[in-house]
């Protein structure tokens, strides 16, 4: 008697807690008898499942792991003062850059309001003693690189040619005249400059085949021919000028002062990649530069390759900062965006997308950290920076991709800011030396033979 009782309070239980409204709406969708049948048949944790999806997870919300792109935890190994100015880059770089980067990229223009607080975190010139400038590794001026990268790929190349091949160039190549002279001012951002190597016609060939010309004169030396891709180029206070002597047939270098007759700088346009970073066509038409802005101390391009090796680690850091902003913004996408009733980021393909992403840009990571000790060291040579360069930019290639997909169509749109690391990874792909020229210094160096033409 007392089980019928049970039932029967259940029953009245059950038959106040139905809303027959709702109850009569649903039957004229569906077969509640089928309905009714196929849950019976639902094991407890199927059911249970079933229940978590509908109520999404008992109601309360889920708190979710932070979104760290650092997942080896390699910041660990900083000490406190540079673990300081990372996070101080990184807070620069989300407050001032990220709100406003979709529409500069999109625009095809630099913002240039920002220059003078770039000035304030003082900076450029990282690695280098002296002239106002930091003083700091070369392991810091990686991680600089891949904080101003995770946000945007172009701010990043700004500030690399600014700090690493312009200021690089007259660091290691200029006089002490031509060092205090510039180096203290491009510190303070109060001068920018531009690096130009690439030609329209020579751009790995860069080594033995420069077609711009240098002449010595009584009026000092005059330059002729064009160079292509130059960043900050439109705007520089100064454009370091790698040109070839017609005399001894050296490549020598130049600082063309800005406003110099002769000397034009044309924006390229029509990039589909860096959309932000001004690249120049610049035309040097004898233009005459004095004896006093010769780089002293460049005779020959193993002086230009000094400054490329140097630089190069950086582009490797910069391939490592555009992965992790593609892969953060992709991961916190899907831990948003619900289908099915639940976020795709729940789903077993989304999770192996994000894993391999993961693992990518962790080995990247790691074997960066290891080439910036490699360089504080005094041990980095050019195989060590070109597998560096050649491994990030694939890597990244696949972790851009991989970031779109997981994002469906939403994947192109600016809003959602993976589109923009995808484009700009082609760039880096490219530029720094090509992955086939990477791979023929790293093929000559362990093989023992070369491969180039």
């Amino acid at each position: 008697m007392a089980g019928t009782f049970s039932k029967i309070k259940n029953a009245y239980n059950l038959f106040r807690s139905i809303d027959f409204d709702k109850l009569g709406k649903l039957s004229q969708k569906v077969d509640l008898q089928k309905v009714m049948d196929g849950f019976s048949k639902l094991d407890d944790n199927q059911l249970k499942g079933l229940m978590k999806m509908i109520d999404g997870g008992g109601g309360q919300k889920k708190e979710l792991p932070v979104i760290n792109g650092d997942f080896y935890e390699l910041h660990l190994r900083l000490n406190e003062e540079d673990r300081a100015i990372q996070l101080k880059v990184r807070e620069f770089m989300e407050r001032e850059i990220k709100p406003i980067v979709n529409n500069f990229w999109l625009h095809d223009e630099f913002p240039y309001e920002v220059i003078p607080k770039f000035a304030e975190l003082g900076l450029c010139g990282v690695t280098y003693e002296g002239y106002g400038c930091p003083g700091k590794s070369f392991l810091m001026e990686g991680i600089i690189a891949m904080e101003m990268a995770r946000v945007d790929s172009s701010i990043a190349t700004f500030f690399g040619v600014q700090s690493g091949l312009a200021m690089g160039s007259i660091y290691i190549c200029g006089s002490e005249e031509q060092k205090q002279e510039w180096l203290p001012v491009m510190h303070q951002m109060k001068a920018i400059g531009a690096f130009g190597l690439t030609e329209p016609e020579v751009g790995s060939g860069a080594a033995g085949g420069l077609t711009t010309t240098a002449k010595k004169t009584a009026d000092g030396w005059v330059l002729n021919g064009q160079k292509k891709w130059i960043g900050n180029a439109t705007f520089a206070d100064v454009t370091v000028i790698w040109a070839r002597d017609l005399d001894d047939n050296q490549v020598k270098g130049f600082l063309v002062r800005k406003g110099t007759p002769g000397f034009t700088a044309e924006k390229i346009k029509g990039k589909m990649a860096l959309r932000i970073v001004q690249n120049a066509l610049i035309t040097l038409k004898d233009c005459v530069v004095e004896e006093k802005d010769r780089l002293q101390n460049a005779n020959s391009f193993k002086d230009t390759a000094k400054v490329l090796q140097m630089t190069r680690a950086g582009v490797a850091w910069m391939a490592v900062g555009c992965a992790r902003g593609a892969y953060e913004n992709a991961l916190d996408y899907t831990r948003q965006r619900k289908q099915f009733g639940k976020p795709i980021a729940s789903f077993q393909l989304i999770q192996n997308h994000l894993v391999e992403m993961l693992s990518n840009l962790t080995a990247m990571q790691s074997l960066v950290f290891r080439l910036s000790e490699l360089q504080d060291q005094g041990m980095l040579k050019d195989e060590h920076a070109s597998l560096a360069k050649v491994f990030c930019s694939l890597r990244t290639r696949d972790i851009v991709s991989k970031a779109r997909e997981v994002m469906g169509g939403n994947g192109i749109l600016l809003d959602h800011n993976v589109a923009r690391f995808v484009a700009d990874a082609e760039a880096i792909y490219s530029y720094e030396g090509t992955k086939e020229i990477n791979s023929l210094i790293v093929g000559r160096a362990i093989t023992g033979f070369s491969a180039f033409v």
